[in-house]
This record gives C-alpha cells, sequence and structure tokens, in this order.
C-alpha cells in the first residue's frame, strides 16, 4: 500500500498538492500550524492512495514524497 510523507517543516500549505492529487485525499490540517505558521498539507484517506506521486511532482519545496 502506498502512501504519501509530508515534512510539515517544509510545508507551506500551497495547496498544489491537493489540486494534484487525482484521489482528491489531501487537504490542508486545520487543527495545527507548522513552525512558519503554515498549515501543512496531510493525507486524508490512506487507503485510497494508489502512490501515483502527482502531490510530489507538484510540490515546489519537494515537502512530499510517496512510500511504496
Amino acid at each position: 500500500m502506498a502512501r504519501i510523507i509530508v515534512d510539515e517543516k517544509v510545508c507551506k500549505g500551497c495547496s498544489m498538492c491537493i489540486h494534484a492529487c487525482p484521489k482528491k485525499i489531501i487537504a490542508l490540517a486545520k487543527d495545527r500550524l507548522n513552525a512558519k505558521g503554515y498549515h501543512p498539507a496531510q493525507l486524508i484517506d490512506e487507503a485510497a492512495c494508489v502512490g501515483c506521486a502527482a502531490c510530489a511532482t507538484m510540490c515546489p519545496d519537494t515537502a512530499i514524497t510517496v512510500e511504496r
């Protein structure tokens, strides 16, 4: 099973990964901020992730990696 890993220290909450995800299973964490003051991205449905890496490709800060 694939899943994404978001480096919350690097993520700036730009939402590019959210728009790139074909399954629409990434959202910004509304309940927490990182050290830079941004809401980081988070995977909201791990079982639905197919590991396509569209989110990691779109991330301008390389804050996302895909674990297969």
